[in-house]
């Protein structure tokens, strides 16, 4: 099956990546959850910060009519990366890249209905706050590899008045070995929602 012809959750090697650290594109499984959570409409704007190769927002963008999605990258070769992916799915219409580091990088971005943030830079309450700045209605929906950036998130979303919602996802996938299956896990990943008070995630 060609990822053309799949409606949803294509599978990594749909898209060009960096190869050395593949490890990072967001997975298919992990892809398919954070979009649900996102529960994004037509019309509105996505903000993709830390964009990688577009997976998440070429995904959105696929799924979602008349849905704006403008994708940050700071990495040279995975903009680059994330530049033919968007050009590979005829999505340049819809998709704006942006090179650079975000918050700064979004001065002039249209105002989100959605984020997803795959990557902070190190920088998670500064991007939170520059988002919700910026947002109306927000949503927003991050991936998390470390205990400590969550933490951070959850305690913005605590002074911030934001309710949260909490999937912890680890993934196995079947490997064939001398004829046989084995089991191969995937690292974890927390994702993390995060919606006004009154707004169930």
């Amino acid at each position: 099956m060609d990822h053309e012809s799949r409606l949803f959750g294509l599978p990594e090697e749909s898209f060009v990546f960096t190869v050395p650290r593949k490890g990072l594109i967001t997975k298919t499984e992990t892809r398919v959850i954070s979009l649900m959570k996102l529960d994004l409409r037509p019309g509105q704007v996505l903000w993709d910060i830390g964009a990688g190769s577009g997976s998440v927002g070429i995904e959105a963008a696929r799924l979602v009519h008349d849905l704006k999605v403008i994708a940050v990258e700071k990495d040279a070769a995975d903009f680059e990366c994330l530049q033919k992916n968007i050009d590979a799915f005829g999505l340049s219409g819809r998709i704006e890249a942006i090179f650079g580091k975000a918050p700064e990088a979004l001065s002039q971005a249209p105002s989100p209905d959605r984020v997803f943030i795959g990557g902070s830079g190190g920088r998670m309450s500064d991007l939170l706050d520059f988002c919700l700045e910026k947002g109306k209605s927000l949503g927003i929906v991050a991936n998390f590899a470390t205990i400590e950036n969550l933490a951070e998130a959850l305690d913005w979303a605590k002074k911030k008045k934001f309710s949260h919602d909490i999937v912890h996802l680890q993934v196995g996938r079947g490997v064939p070995i001398v004829g046989l299956t084995r089991i191969e896990a995937q690292n974890p990943v927390t994702i993390l929602s995060l919606f006004p008070d009154g707004v169930t995630p």
